[in-house]
């Protein structure tokens, strides 16, 4: 099973940060303190300083907004079990708790990190009765490579993120690197966080659909929620709380996301989230369609060179195809757990059917 643990809201002004078992405390006694200098960081420690901080648009209009936490960040495990199939239903549940969690993992070259960050709903969801369409589970996110430049953290070059089925490319102020096989969309900028001495990149996620950009391409109109990556997870006070704490989990962890590849219940084929028309799913619109969301081994731009699952999978060959690296970048991983389903993942690129997400 997929490790849990929620730090859940009370009335704004005050968190409560509830012990979740011996597997959340060791979780987050890994992610705590920054690793001094002259020693190795560990993978946790390098995603929680470079996690984001993301800006969440929130609707809270309509029945299949659930009064906007339809929009809320959460675990695909939120309801208890891994069965993809009961994530809309349960995401209505009365005491159905959305903490906050975001996925990451990390792979490694001799000159870069890549960390893809994963970002989870139960929902995709609409209120408009003509030409849209619902589907059960929704999974967006960002890939970040980060130069290995000698210091604790290396510096972040680039940052290519997933809004359905289109891939967007940013760089920060001061990046070396530049367009490539493809033109830069715009500036990935940074932010301070009241919860540790970092600058974040920031990202940010639209309502309903939670396509993902860098901040402001997408932002807040009206409701809405702003996480910041942290050692504990918080459930939204509100649908307009400015400050919720999210907490990472690792793909690649024992019993994890990756190692739940396979699982039936939860995917219903390789990258591709199983899902159904259970409930009200559909009801009022243009319809609801099935299997329709990926994790990031599904994510495709498919106007692109790199094929279905590479953005996760070989991060460095889609870097080098987006965006020109004057001091060039590595090929060779010398850590990539993805690699050994490689042509499994190769295979399915190339006989899967187009998907909604």
């Amino acid at each position: 099973m997929l490790e849990t643990s929620s730090t859940p809201r009370r009335p704004r002004g005050v968190r409560a940060l509830i012990a979740a078992g011996t597997a959340a405390v060791l979780a987050a006694a890994a992610l705590a303190a920054p690793t001094p200098a002259d020693a190795a960081v560990s993978r946790a420690e390098l995603a929680l300083r470079w996690a984001p901080i993301h800006y969440q648009d929130v609707d809270a209009t309509g029945s299949h907004a659930l009064s906007g936490q339809s929009d809320y960040l959460t675990r695909v495990d939120f309801d208890g079990d891994l069965d993809g199939r009961d994530n809309w239903d349960g995401a209505g549940q009365a005491g159905t708790t959305l903490a906050a969690h975001v996925y990451y993992s990390v792979v490694e070259t001799s000159t870069h990190w890549y960390i893809t960050y994963f970002f989870f709903h139960p929902r995709d969801w609409t209120d408009h009765p003509f030409f849209e369409t619902e589907h059960e589970n929704d999974g967006e996110g960002a890939l970040f490579a980060i130069e290995r430049d000698g210091s604790t953290y290396g510096v972040l070059r680039s940052a290519v993120t997933v809004a359905h089925s289109d891939f967007f490319s940013y760089t920060p102020t001061g990046s070396t690197w530049t367009s490539g096989g493809e033109s830069i969309d715009g500036t990935l900028r940074f932010q301070a966080s009241p919860h540790d001495t970092f600058q974040h990149p920031v990202t940010a996620q639209e309502a309903q659909g939670h396509g993902l950009k860098a901040h402001p391409q997408y932002d807040i109109n009206g409701d809405g929620l702003v996480y910041y990556p942290s050692t504990v997870a918080e459930t939204p006070s509100s649908s307009n709380d400015r400050d919720v704490r999210y907490q990472l989990i690792d793909i690649f962890a024992s019993g994890g996301l990756w190692a739940q590849r396979s699982n039936a219940s939860l995917f219903a084929s390789l990258g591709t989230f199983a899902g159904d028309t259970s409930g009200d799913c559909g009801v009022g619109t243009w319809s609801c369609s099935t299997n329709s969301a990926n994790a990031p081994w599904g994510w495709d731009d498919g106007n692109d060179t790199p094929v279905r699952g590479e953005i996760a999978s070989d991060p460095a060959k889609l870097s080098a195809a987006y965006f020109t690296v004057p001091a060039g970048l590595a090929r060779t991983y010398s850590y990539n757990p993805y690699a050994g389903a490689a042509a499994a993942l190769a295979e399915a690129a190339r006989t899967a059917p187009p998907t909604v997400d």
